[in-house]
This record gives C-alpha cells, structure tokens and sequence, in this order.
C-alpha cells in the first residue's frame, strides 16, 4: 500500500487524506483484475498513548502477557497443543497430515491466469503440485517456489480480538511465511469449530534450500484486542473460505 507522497510502504501517516495506491507484482501466477476487485484489507489501530510506538516489535513484546491471560479466559489453541507464546503464538508446520493425502501444496511454474473475481473456476492439479510425504516428515523448500501448508495447531480468535501473522521473523528461517496474514474475529469459534481451526501458511523461501521438519516453529501469531466486540463473525455463515479448515487452497480453486 502507497499514499500521496509516502516514504514508507504499508504506512499511512496520521491525519492523511488522499488516494491509496497497491503495488501489484504477482509471484506465481498471472492473475486478472478489475476496478472494483478486492486485493487488500485495511485495519485501522488506535493508540490513546502517543508515546507507545505501534510497530510490530512493539506489539509482540508487550502482548505476551495479555495473550497468555486471555488463552486462559478463551483457549487461543485446541486443548490438545501445547500453548508457546513469545513474542506472539508460535505456529508449527504440520508434515504429517492424514494417511496417503497431502500435507501441502507446491505451485507450478508457467501455470495459467487466475480471475481474482471468479471462484471456485480452476482445477488444482493446473495449477498446484500435492505434496506426500511418506516416511521422514520433513520438506526441503525450495529457493523462491512458493508452498501452501497448514498449522500443526487448531486457532482460535475469540469475537473480542483480531490477530495478525508476522510475516518474516528471522529467528524461525530465512523464508516468508504468510502473505495474507489477518485473522478475523471469530476464527475457529463457530458452532462446527469449537476446538479451532488450523492456519493455512503461505511460505516462500528465500535465496537458498530449506528443510522443514514435522512440528517445526515456522511462524507467529500477535493477538490485539478490538474497541468492542464483533457482531459479525467469520465463520460458516458468512460462507468463509478457510473456516472448520484443515489444509485448504484459496476460493478460486474447486475442490
């Protein structure tokens, strides 16, 4: 995202008023688009204290201590997974998966176009590669191929809270792991996904081959508190795409 006179991306200075503009640089697949398609989401904070900076470093440290009370009132993981909060909720990579199914996707090279706006149009085999892992429980990435994998642990949003994947942190590998990281109110909280949903994970390694083990630490979760409560939450109802998920490609593939 770019403003009028911006030196920054991804930063609207306070009390702008002017036009927003997106850089579009498509990675892995063509993709069509047109006025009115949807390509970003905007979440506005509020800071009441001036001097308490809102970067992200800021919200991972201080929001550990409120993440680990509010797991406490509302589990923020399934009663099965061990909670790990530092410097936000560690998410690890499932490489197990169920028997003889995949535990992520691949996508091609020099596949075809993708309509932003159509959904449910494409096959997946035209435009991914699944992923079977037989015996080890480990995936070598490879540099600037781009993966789909999910979570080893079930999420929970709680309809008080919103949450956001980091989407680089250095101390996990030198790769990126979410390239839309927003969570919304109400993630694996409806009537069919009480105990959570699991996390899909874009990853795109970087300049060199990485191993991936089962249960590796491959991101994080930040946890920041609304004004007021949702009404309105994702889920089932609204016809979410990634809600009562295990592994799952987005809205414009069929399955």
């Amino acid at each position: 995202v770019l403003t009028e006179q911006g030196a920054h991306f991804d930063t609207i200075p306070s009390g702008y008023e002017g036009a927003l503009y997106l850089e579009i640089s498509p990675r892995s697949f063509s993709i069509l688009v047109r006025a009115g398609s949807r390509l970003s989401q905007l979440r506005l904070r509020q800071n009441k204290n001036e001097e308490n900076s809102l970067s992200k470093n800021s919200l991972s440290k201080n929001n550990d201590t409120a993440m680990l009370a509010l797991h406490k009132e509302s589990p923020l993981v399934s009663s099965d997974d061990t909670i790990n909060i530092n410097n936000g909720l560690a998410l690890s990579v499932d490489l197990q998966g169920q028997k003889d199914m995949p535990v992520g996707y691949r996508a091609k090279r020099h596949a075809g176009l993708i309509d932003v706006d159509v959904a449910a149009a494409l096959a997946i085999d035209d435009f991914w590669e699944p992923i079977i892992i037989k015996e080890r429980g480990h995936l070598i990435l490879d540099p600037d191929a781009f993966y789909i994998l999910a979570s080893r642990e079930a999420v929970r949003i709680p309809a008080s809270h919103a949450a956001e994947m980091v989407p680089f942190d250095p101390m996990v590998g030198e790769f990126r792991v979410h390239y839309a990281g927003f969570f919304d109110p109400g993630f694996g909280c409806d009537g069919l996904t009480q105990n959570g949903a699991r996390a899909v994970l874009e990853v795109r390694s970087r300049d060199v081959p990485f191993i991936l083990e089962h249960g590796q630490i491959i991101g994080r979760l930040l946890y920041e508190p609304l004004t007021a409560p949702a009404e309105i939450l994702y889920g089932a109802a609204l016809g979410s795409n990634y809600q009562a998920q295990g592994l799952r490609l987005s809205k414009h593939f069929s399955d």
